[in-house]
Formats: C-alpha cells, structure tokens, sequence
C-alpha cells in the first residue's frame, strides 16, 4: 500500500541551530517503499529486500549457487533426445553380406524407393539367396520379391554415432512411433509432478520441493537404463518426466524473491542466459563423449541426487514461510541479507513490517476457483494458458526438430540451442520497454514465418533459419512465464501461475506427435509448428500489458487492469508507474 506520511519534529526542536538540525534530521532519515497502493503505513516484504540490500554480496552468491538446477533442469529435459534419437538414413540389415561394405550392402540387398527422401527403402530388403547372388555375382532386380527387415536393421554412423535405445531395439519402420510414446510419457508425468511436487512446495517448503524432485528425476534417469522394452522405458520416463521443470524452477523462484523488484527481470533472464544456455549448448558434446546411450541416461541423471546439499547452502522461500505464518523466520533470513551485504535495517522498519504481515495474515485467501467465477479474469486466464502451451509447443517443437534439418545433428543443436544466451540478455533489457504484449506478438510472429521457411532450404541456411525462429520463441517463452504471474491477484498468483504451467505440460506432451508427422509428409511438422507460432501471436494482443505496472493485489485491481488497457498501448512512451509507486511512497522519520 503507498505510504507517505511525514512525522514532524516538536516547533522547539526546529529553533535549534541549523547546521546541527540539519545533520540531526538527515541522520534519522531512512526511506521506505511499497508497491501497494492504500494510505497507510503498511511495509511489506520489498521494502524490507531494498532495506538489506537490492542486489549485494548475499544475492550475487545465492544467483551463483542456483547453477547445478539449472544443469539438472537441462538434463531432465534433453537427455532423452539423445536416449531415443535414431538416424533417418537406416536401412535392412543382411547378415550374410557383413563382409561387403554398408554402401555395397545397401546397393545389392536394399530396393529403390523413389517416394523416399533418401531414395532406397529403410523397412524392406530384397528377398534372395544371398550366398548364390555372390558367388555368381547376380545384380539386383526389381522383380525380385522384397521383405520386411527380417535382422534388424543398420544405420548411418555419421550421424548418430552411439548406440540409441531406439537402434538397439529397432524403434524404426513399424515402431518407428515409440520415441513419440515415450516423449509423451514423460511429459504426462510431468503433469502429475506439477500437481505432487506443487502440493509438496505448499505444505512443506520450496526447498524440500527442489530437492524430491531432483531424487526422483535421478530415479528414473537410473532406472532406464535397465529398460529392456517400450513398456519399461516408458515408465521409467515417466518416473523422471515428474521432476520436469520443478527441478530446476523451485530454485529459481527462491533466488528470485530474494532479490528487489526492479532487479527481477534481469535477473530472471541473466540465469537462464548463463546457466542454462551453456548448460544446453554443451550437452551434445558431452553425449558424444559418453559413446552410448546407458552411460549417457547415468551422467545426465546420478548428478541430480546432489541436490540434497542445497539444504545445507539454499535458504528457504520467504514468501512461504510469510504464506505459513512463520514472521520471525523471514526477519532472521533478512537480517542475513542485510548482514551480508553490509545495510543496517531501521528497527522501526522491522517491526512495522511484522506487524503488516501479522494484519495480512489474518486476510481472507482465494481459491484458485475463484479465477473461473469473474468472466473477464476467467478470460484472460484461459488466454494466458491458451498463450503459454502455443510458447511451449513451439519451443519444444523447435527442439524435437533439429534432427530433421539437413545438416549435421549435434552441430545444429548446439548452434541453434545457444541462442538461448543472447535471445535471454536481449530479452532482459527490452521486455519492459517493449512491453509483453508487443514482445510476444513479434517475436511469435517472426518465429512462425521461419519456421515455415525452414523446410524451403537445406544445408546451413535451413540452420540458420532455425536458429532465428528459436531465437525468438526464447523471448517470448520467457515473457510469457513473467507475464502470467504479473498479470494474475496475490492470492492466486501461485496457484494460477501452477496451473498455466501444467497447461504447458499438456501442449508438450502432443508435441512429439507433432514432429511424428514427418513420417508422413516431411515438412508438415516445421508447418504447423509455424501455424501454432502464429496463433500465440494473435492471442497475446487479448491480454493485458502489465510492464512497468504494479502487479495487481486483488480481483478488482486485476479486472481494472484489463478494462484500462488500450490496443495500441506501448510501454517505452509511459512513466513506469510500478517503480515511481516505490519512489513517490516514501516518508521520514
């Protein structure tokens, strides 16, 4: 609530010498800021934050002790696409020929397919006495009688050069959907571990959250390697697929609510810029030095078990111990802060802000139900689950299909994967002087034209083409997930922001269907991609702009902020009204 109120000194004490009133009255100056907007005295967590220290020493080295979640974050999501990748270029294998060469074995047992990209068929062979064909040196013929690949099947090496699950048990041809199935498995169980972890986070902390997801990712990453089948392995994904997201997004969040408002956007931006862009621009690398596709499910997934020493270095969510009543808990946590960074926190302060929280518990709290019961928060909450599953399927998308680009595959994925670093720091400098809603129509609607275009060219340019798509899909997943709890009242905030997420789990669960389709046509899947790219764009001009304003605290502020919104509403030509809140509330005592 915004606050100025000065308290004045007694007249006598004014008739005193200047200088020495001057100095005496600057002394016991201490300004304080809130981002709420009733005439009262109130202080809320914020204040206390810039009081200790917006971004010091304390939040430099909570930023940094933050990396391994988003190591583990990569690993959970990427490692299985190089578990189940397989090459295109594949064909019968005819063990009577393993004396000839593969491109001699190919051309004499494998018949010509003009409807294939690759021009000979992958799933069938002809049907001969291989040992009379050699001694007499017969040459194939189209009359011959073909048959399904009776020994399995070999693959391009220079492609993929390790031993996939998927080339291990031939999840080609007739199976060639499993990969799909087992993606898919892994992201419905992420769905239920946004709903297990999410309930573990309220009830018992952040933290505790952080880390039995990272055990339980570590579990299923272990145990598939035994998988000797689609069932097992599915399953096993499934397991791990739990830990999806809040493996890494439950430290994030702790970080994030130790650090002062306006210092949020950059920071938020700058981890996933560092962290996880290069995390994910090396993992194919190290795939490759693993050499297979057990020890490569081992190293992405033992490591996750280290992270039970973050509850001997992390602090505990502020916000939650506030949510559960524990005032004095949050005090010591920023008296630390303030400890730390070297700021002396005014007593006064302190205790005006435990005697706010003690008056904010005692406010009624919302249920997630009451979203669905306004109609104009019902509609913009359907819209922002509506704009966050186009951001993540598009994303996803975009990751699955590199394997289709005419060029190498795990120099495509670094490369296109490390646009994760510059896309986040452009992103942090321009997403509050763009605003969300401009940010993310632009970036979507570039995202969909090259998307489009990349299945027109080969070679590096569809590369390149690719890397400008992902490049903004970066952008505007990022906004999209700030946006979605700037938008939405204080008492929902969590909840509501849960079940967007959830939703984003839902969309990337059909999305390795999506990229199936190449098996139809080869470049239907970039289409749509491109198409679902092109429906977020149009969506987020039915949102409202929230940058560079104060988040709503109520139902009536969130619904006001969408009845003042206007079409062409542009952010870089408006005072940051959030921010001036916290400079023009301030008083001295």
């Amino acid at each position: 609530m915004a606050v100025d109120m000065i308290v004045k000194y007694p007249e006598d004490k004014r008739n005193v010498d200047k200088d020495h009133a001057d100095k005496k009255e600057n002394d016991s100056k201490v300004i304080y800021t809130n981002t709420t907007n009733a005439q009262t005295n109130e202080v809320d967590f914020d204040d206390l934050i810039t009081s200790a220290g917006e971004f010091g020493k304390y939040q430099i080295l909570l930023f940094f002790s933050t990396f391994p979640f988003y190591v583990f974050g990569v690993f959970v999501y990427y490692s299985q696409l190089f578990l189940t990748e397989v090459s295109p270029n594949h064909w019968c294998w005819v063990p009577e020929l393993e004396n000839l060469t593969d491109i001699e074995r190919r051309s004499l047992a494998i018949p010509q397919d003009a409807d294939s990209r690759f021009g000979y068929s992958r799933c069938k062979a002809y049907a001969a006495n291989w040992s009379e064909v050699i001694m007499y040196g017969l040459k194939p013929n189209e009359s011959w009688n073909t048959v399904s690949c009776q020994h399995g099947w070999e693959f391009n090496k220079s492609e993929i050069p390790y031993p996939t699950i998927s080339s291990e048990l031939g999840w080609v041809c007739d199976k060639d959907s499993y990969q799909a199935t087992a993606q898919t498995f892994f992201f419905v169980g992420s769905i239920l571990g946004g709903f297990l972890i999410g309930w573990i986070s309220d009830r018992f902390g952040r933290l505790p959250a952080a880390v039995i997801s990272n055990i339980v990712g570590c579990a299923g990453g272990v145990f598939s390697t035994f998988a000797r089948n689609l069932t097992e392995f599915a399953i096993c994904r499934f397991v791990m697929g739990m830990a999806y997201d809040n493996c890494m997004m439950m430290a994030y969040l702790i970080a994030l609510e130790y650090v002062a408002p306006k210092y949020r956007t950059i920071m938020s931006n700058m981890s996933f810029a560092l962290f996880y862009a290069f995390t994910v621009t090396a993992l194919p690398w190290m795939v490759l030095a693993c050499g297979h596709w057990k020890t490569t499910s081992l190293v992405t997934s033992l490591p996750l078990a280290s992270a039970v020493l973050a509850l001997f270095f992390l602090p505990e969510s502020p916000r939650w111990l506030l949510a559960k009543g524990r005032i004095d808990d949050t005090i010591k946590k920023i008296l630390t802060i303030g400890r730390v960074n070297k700021k002396e926190i005014p007593t006064k302060q302190v205790e005006q802000f435990r005697l706010s929280a003690s008056n904010r518990k005692k406010e009624e709290t919302s249920s997630s139900l009451e979203l669905l019961k306004r109609p104009t928060i019902r509609r913009i909450f359907i819209c922002m689950c509506l704009e966050f599953m186009c951001c993540t399927m598009v994303f996803d998308g975009l990751v699955r299909s590199v394997g289709q680009l005419d060029f190498d595959f795990f120099v495509s994925f670094s490369v296109v994967s490390f646009t994760e670093f510059p896309s986040m720091l452009v992103a942090a400098f321009i997403m509050d002087w763009m605003g969300r809603k401009w940010l993310n129509a632009v970036t979507l609607t570039i995202s969909c034209i090259f998307s489009v275009l990349t299945v027109f060219v080969s070679g590096i340019s569809s590369v390149l083409f690719a890397v400008i798509a992902r490049f903004c899909v970066n952008m505007a997943y990022s906004c999209t997930m700030q946006w979605a709890v700037e938008m939405l009242p204080t008492s929902v905030r969590g909840s509501g922001a849960s079940i967007v997420h959830i939703c984003g789990y839902v969309a990337t669960a059909l999305t390795p269907y999506v990229i199936y389709l190449e098996t139809y046509v080869h470049w239907l899947p970039l289409v749509v991609v491109g198409a679902i790219a092109g429906l977020g764009a149009l969506i987020a001009f039915t949102l409202p702009e929230t940058a560079k304003k104060d988040m709503p605290q109520t139902f009536e502020e969130a619904e006001e902020l969408v009845r003042s919104q206007k079409f062409f509403e542009f952010p870089c030509t408006k005072k940051d009204t959030a921010s001036q809140g916290h400079d023009n509330n301030s008083f001295e005592i």
